[in-house]
C-alpha cells in the first residue's frame, strides 16, 4: 500500500500530465516558427524548396537544385548544382501567420497518435518534411509526411505553395491597365 501511494505522489507531484492536448489555440508570438522542406525527385536533378515562416510574419524561401536549399552546411561545393539557389525574404501579417499555424495544428501536427500510421500509398518521388515550434510544442519527426499523414501533408504543401510564390500585390497577368 505504501508503494502505491509513493507512485501516485510521484505521478501527481511533478512528472507532468499523462495526456497533453495536441490541439492548442495558437497565439501570435515571434517565438513560433515552422520550417518545411519539399523535394520533387521525379526529375533529375532533384528540385528542392524550403519555406521558413516565423510567428512575427517573416517568411524566408529557398529554391533550387543545390543541397544548400535545405542544408546550410552542405559540403558538395564541386557539384554542378552548387550555385542553383534562389532566396527570398518578405513579411506578412502576424495574424495571417497565426491562422496558418492554427490550421496545421488543427490538421494534427502535434498529434503523436498519428505518427507511425503510414498510408498504403507510397509517395511517388516527392518528400515533405517539417520542423516546428509553436506555443512550447515542437515537432521534428524524420518522416516523409506525404506517407505518414496525407491530410497534414496536404495542408503543409498548400503552405509551401502559398508562401513560395506569393503574388504580393502584383496585378494578375490578364488585368486591364
Amino acid at each position: 500500500m505504501k508503494r502505491t501511494w509513493l507512485l501516485v505522489l510521484a505521478l501527481v507531484g511533478g512528472c507532468g500530465l499523462f495526456w497533453d492536448d495536441p490541439y492548442v489555440h495558437v497565439t501570435t508570438s515571434p517565438l513560433n516558427w515552422v520550417e518545411i522542406h519539399y523535394y520533387n525527385a521525379t526529375r533529375d536533378p532533384i528540385r528542392r524548396t524550403t519555406v521558413r515562416v516565423t510567428g512575427s510574419g517573416v517568411v524566408e524561401t529557398r529554391n533550387g537544385t543545390s543541397r544548400l536549399v535545405s542544408d546550410s552546411f552542405a559540403k558538395n561545393f564541386k557539384s554542378a548544382e552548387w550555385g542553383d539557389v534562389r532566396e527570398h525574404r518578405y513579411t506578412v501579417s502576424p495574424e495571417h501567420v497565426q491562422s496558418v499555424f492554427q490550421d496545421i495544428v488543427n490538421a494534427g501536427l502535434f498529434d503523436r497518435d498519428k505518427v507511425g500510421t503510414k498510408t498504403k500509398y507510397p509517395s511517388a518521388g516527392r518528400l515533405l518534411g517539417v520542423r516546428a515550434a509553436i506555443d512550447n510544442k515542437t515537432y521534428s519527426e524524420q518522416v516523409n509526411v506525404f506517407e505518414e499523414d496525407p491530410e497534414l501533408a496536404e495542408r503543409l504543401y498548400n503552405m509551401v505553395l502559398e508562401f513560395n510564390r506569393p503574388v504580393l500585390g502584383r496585378a494578375p497577368k490578364n488585368a486591364k491597365k
